[in-house]
Formats: C-alpha cells, structure tokens, sequence
C-alpha cells in the first residue's frame, strides 16, 4: 500500500460505491474499530440481529478486539490473566483473546487494513479486480471474508500442509483455493505462487500482509489502543507495561508495541518465533508446526528498529501445551495445583501461536527478573476452534492423555521455562535484521534499496503510523457517496 491516500481512479471509486449501496455495505471508520461506542446507533441496534460469524455487511463492525460473546455488542475488551500457579512466575501475564472477531482470529483486521483503502481510493475496483491474499492461514481467512463482507471476489494461497479446517471454511465461502508445496514455514512458495499471478493473471491485485503497511497501521493504531485500555483496568497502583510479546508472523500484530511505547517508554517488545527455524535468532531456518507464524525472512513491515528481544519457542512445546490446556486429564493437573476453573475451562481460547506467545511472555518474565507490579501482554490470535484436527492427530499419534503426562507436561513445559533460546537485541542486532531484509524483499521481490533504507529512518514510521485520520476522513467521504447512512 502506498502512503498516500489520494483517489487515484475516480471511475473505480463509482463502482465500488454504486456496488456498496447496492449491497447494503457501510464501511467503518478505525476510530469506530477502535471505539465501538462511536458507531451510529442504527447500526449498532440492527448489529443485535447478526450472529458473529455472519456474512453480513454489518459485521464489518465487529473487526474489533471489543466484541462481547454474550450481548453480541460490545464491551472494553476481552482477555484472560495467566497466575503464576500456571506460568510459574510472578510477573502478570495476560492475553488479548482473539477468538471473538468474525472468523475466530484478528487476522480480519490485517485484511480490512491492506484492502480497504485501496478500495475507497480507486486502487482496487470490485467490479473489474480479484483480491489475492497470500498467507499461511488465518491472514486468506481473515482476507477472504472481508471480500464477502465487501462484495468482492478472494483468491486464497496457502501452504498445502496447513490445517484441514482452514482449506474446508475457505471453499466454503466462496473463495478461490491455491495450495503451494510446504508446510508453515514455507513462505517463499507462497510469494513464487504471487508471482506467477502477477504475471498470467492481470485482474488479480496481490494483497501481502509481509509488505503492506495498512497491515501494521491497522494493529498500532487498534490492538495498541484496545492493549492500552486493558492496561487501565486491571493495572493497581503501582503496576507498569513491561512487554509486549508477539509472534513475527506477518509482524502486524508486533505493531501494537510502536504505539504502547508512547505512553510506557520502557516498554520491552519482544519478537516471537518457532525454534525449528530460528531466521531472526540466528538466520536460520528449518520448518515448524505452530501455525501462524511465517518464517525464513524479516517481514517488509517489521519495524525492527522497535523490536528489543528475540524469543524462539520449541513446537514441542507448543504441542505438548495444547494437549494439556485441552485434555480432562490436563485440566484436573491445573486444578490441583491451584488454577481457577474459571480459567482452566477456558484455556481452549488459545491457538497454537498463542501457546506460543505464552510460553514467549514467560521467557521474557524470567530473564528481566519481572515481579507482581510487571504486565506483560500478548495476543491470543485464534482459539483451538481452528485446530481441531490438530488435536485429533496428537490423540491418534500420542493416545490417551493421562494425569502422569499433564502433570510432567505442565512441570517441563510451563514451570520449567528457562531463558535459553532468547536474544535481547542491541543497536547492531536491530540493523542486522534490517539488513537481512535485502535478500528476500530487494534481491527477490524486487523493491528498491533506498525503499529499504528508509525503513531504519524513526520518522519513516511516524509517517506510517499518522495516515490514520487521512484514512478515516476517505472512509466517511466514501460511505457519503454509498449514501447509505
């Protein structure tokens, strides 16, 4: 996405909108998304309506970390805390639940913020373009229900190894289905794949969460702030922001640690990543099973400039957690040693990324010595909703899950987290993984090495980061001409 948000194509920008009044599509604002209590008020009454999952215009609205599972309106977000009879520190951990968002993952935000404004600029028209979304799962998910949602046509790439569930919801709803050889980690097939389009398919506009800036402006300015508002309600006096910890994946959602920076300035934000294929760690490579992280190259968006710790997480890990937070066997383990029901019931809320981040927080609590006043916060991009499959096949491959297992799984692989595998990153270590971008985005994708120059320039990514009331001023400019509300 380019910076700028000046229409470019008026006659596209007609057709989008002669075809969103037709449809009934009105568009919201990110302050909206931000703050669902700006919603006009015939919008939020018709929302009572329309389930979660709909495909209904409507729930462009709920692309927010603010949905309330049971009013099916709004609330001031939704998150669970980690005590430390579970995580085995004392520092507090606590997730941003994803789970709640159409489609079950945040990756509908990711979409909304690389499509959107090329639709209300003229840069993609509905009527004449295919939106391509390029992913390892959740992103082509998330992607391809905005284009129902939006009245447009989605082509979904993806790894031929990713879950069942995630192939089966896409030919569900309608999207054209790519599966490219690999597994997660094997991004680079999925930008061949691109390529390839580019090259045969002209009506075709390549949407790629790794190098599209409305990606990461959409997590600053929405997951920071519903971060931010989370941390005013449960902080006690006293209490501080110590680290955002997210996984790299498409680095997005890392985005969010730009804005809480601001207002907590010693902030640590650290970078998650699989330890089969360590590329931030130590270049390397190798393929992994959590799902929802890409892998072998520093993504174009990734501020790294910002990014102050490199954590790699052991799948073994990961798998060994999802059968414990979701096994009778587990859940009587957590009971007995002092885990709230309430919490132990709802430990499904957590994909494996989130596995992932949690383990990642606890790695980050342990080496910076983090006591009860320290917050740490870490998204929960998608539930176990998602990896069904998953946990059939650890029960067919592993058997019966019994109390011997959870209490051994829980001891190694929770209480057990040491500092190992992690780097805490100095000024040379920042400008090593700036430079590792050449290879992938100028020696392979094509970009221009004075583009990438400027991404080590601090105030390249306040001029990202401050288009966002330019957007919003294009959004109710766009909706005036639907002329629907």
């Amino acid at each position: 996405m380019e910076l700028s948000l000046e229409i470019v194509d008026e006659a596209a920008v007609a057709k989008a909108a002669a075809r969103c009044r037709e449809r009934g599509i009105i568009i919201p604002t990110l302050a909206e998304q931000k703050e669902p209590e700006r919603i006009p008020a015939a919008v939020r009454e018709r929302l009572r309506g329309v389930g979660l999952w709909d495909v209904d215009p409507l729930n462009l609205f709920r692309i927010t970390w603010k949905n309330d599972p049971d009013t099916g309106l709004f609330n001031r977000g939704n998150w669970l805390e980690f005590p430390p009879a579970l995580t085995g520190v004392p520092a507090r951990i606590i997730g941003v639940v994803g789970k709640w968002f159409p489609t079950g993952s945040h990756k509908v935000g990711a979409g909304f913020g690389c499509l959107v404004p090329r639709l209300v600029t003229g840069r993609f028209d509905p009527t004449a373009h295919k939106a391509v979304w390029p992913s390892t799962g959740n992103y082509c998910r998330g992607g391809a229900f905005d284009c129902r949602l939006l009245a447009c046509e989605a082509v979904a790439i993806l790894p031929e190894e990713m879950s069942r569930e995630r192939f089966e919801w896409l030919e569900s709803i309608g999207a054209e289905v790519i599966a490219t050889p690999g597994c997660e980690s094997n991004v680079k097939e999925v930008y061949d794949k691109c390529w390839e389009i580019r090259a045969t398919r002209p009506e075709c506009v390549i949407f790629n969460q790794f190098d599209e800036f409305g990606n990461a402006i959409w997590h600053y300015h929405v997951t920071g702030a519903a971060v931010d508002e989370i941390v005013e309600q449960v902080a006690r006096p006293g209490d501080r922001l110590a680290a955002w910890v997210s996984a790299t994946g498409s680095a997005g959602t890392i985005a969010a640690g730009d804005f809480l920076r601001r207002r907590w300035p010693h902030l640590v934000v650290a970078a998650t990543e699989a330890l089969q294929c360590p590329t931030l760690l130590s270049c390397g490579f190798g393929g992994h099973r959590i799902e929802g992280i890409g892998d072998k190259h520093v993504p174009w968006i990734h501020n790294v400039r910002n990014t102050d710790m490199v954590v790699a997480v052991d799948d073994a890990r990961v798998m060994a957690l999802m059968r414990l937070f979701n096994e009778d066997a587990g859940r009587e383990i957590l009971a007995a040693e002092g885990v709230p029901e309430a919490l132990a019931t709802r430990l499904d809320l957590l994909g494996l990324s989130s596995l992932c981040n949690l383990v990642a927080a606890i790695k980050v609590a342990r080496y910076y010595e983090l006591d009860g006043r320290d917050l740490l916060f870490t998204p929960l991009t998608d539930s176990m909703e998602l990896y069904a499959s998953r946990l059939a096949e650890a029960r067919a491959a592993g058997g019966p899950y019994r109390r011997e297992q959870a209490a051994a799984d829980l001891g190694r692989h929770l209480h057990a987290v040491t500092t190992d595998h992690l780097q805490e990153l100095g000024y040379r270590d920042r400008k090593r993984l700036h430079n590792f971008k050449y290879f992938t985005w100028v020696e392979q994708q094509g970009k221009d090495v004075d583009a990438l120059r400027r991404l080590w320039d601090p105030d390249f990514w306040v001029e990202v980061f401050g288009v966002a009331d330019h957007w919003d001023a294009q959004i109710r400019a766009f909706n005036e001409r639907v002329g629907l509300l």
